[in-house]
């Protein structure tokens, strides 16, 4: 068992309770930009309370990676919530999470990080597992130019996370604790979603539906980032970002039993199969 997968493990979890909630808020009526403003507004003091509590909330030079996550993170999930207004959850999800793919790509092409039998046997899994999560029978998605268009949207944010997602890496081996690099990154999210409110609503003064689902979607998807950024700091990038961003596994159940989103047998089997990727990222 790879170090630190348990906080992995966590933060899968988490994110995908974070996700359901995003579509939630969507169903909703939620503004994206609006949701996101009031989602950091508590995301930045849950982060701040963590390395408060674990007195792991000290500043160095290496904390200003957390600078740009924000920016990467904040197109990211801002581009997410945006597509769950016209796309179901349990398929947007699994394609956003796919950034990890991306992450673990770049950690072992530029952080020398090794690359094992198990690890190729898991992101194979997760990709065969995102497949068939995304499997629709011909003529059952209607409106294909909004299909495109939120396609587009998911794999914009799918780049923007997965590089957010290394650049912790970095931080992290430059010295910076989690909870500082988190901190950092909820800063610039804090002040550039709320100028985005700002400037495009001419005020601040977000709708029932975001106060009522961006709060807990801020505590839910703090606690996950605090998580799987403890998890870098013990383990491989490549092992723990992949485990920690295959929440869309719980997101997709929870969209099936709560939502009444469409079941099948070929989501069935995806599901499956990204329990195998689990175990075999797990396994390191």
């Amino acid at each position: 068992m790879s170090p630190g997968i348990q906080y992995a493990l966590g933060a899968m979890l988490l994110f995908g309770v974070g996700d359901l909630i995003y579509k939630r808020g969507a169903a909703a009526g939620a503004l994206p930009h609006q949701f996101l403003m009031v989602q950091s507004w508590v995301f930045l003091p849950t982060v701040a309370s963590y390395g408060l509590l674990t007195g792991s909330l000290a500043f160095v030079k290496g904390t200003l990676w957390g600078l740009p996550v924000g920016v990467f993170v904040l197109t990211g999930f801002y581009n997410f919530a945006h597509s769950l207004k016209s796309g179901p959850v349990s398929v947007n999800a699994p394609v956003f999470r796919l950034s990890f793919v991306i992450t673990a790509g770049l950690a072992v092409a530029l952080l020398g990080e090794p690359l094992t039998a198990f690890k190729i046997a898991g992101i194979s899994l997760a990709l065969v597992a995102v497949w068939l999560l995304l499997g629709a029978p011909a003529g059952e998605d209607a409106g294909r130019r909004e299909n495109r268009s939120t396609l587009a949207r998911v794999l914009i944010a799918t780049v923007a996370v997965g590089i957010g997602n290394f650049i912790y890496k970095y931080g992290l081996r430059s010295g910076a604790t989690p909870a500082s690099l988190i901190v950092a990154q909820a800063t610039v999210v804090v002040t550039c979603s709320t100028s985005l409110v700002g400037i495009v609503d001419r005020r601040i003064r977000p709708s029932r539906a975001v106060l009522r689902n961006a709060p807990l979607a801020g505590v839910a998807i703090a606690l996950a980032f605090c998580l799987m950024v403890e998890s870098l700091a013990r383990g491989d990038a490549s092992v723990m970002v992949p485990v920690a961003q295959m929440g869309f596994v719980a997101t997709s159940l929870f969209g099936f039993l709560f939502l009444r989103e469409p079941f099948s047998r070929r989501k069935g089997v995806g599901l499956l199969a990204a329990l195998a990727a689990m175990a075999s990222l797990a396994s390191g």
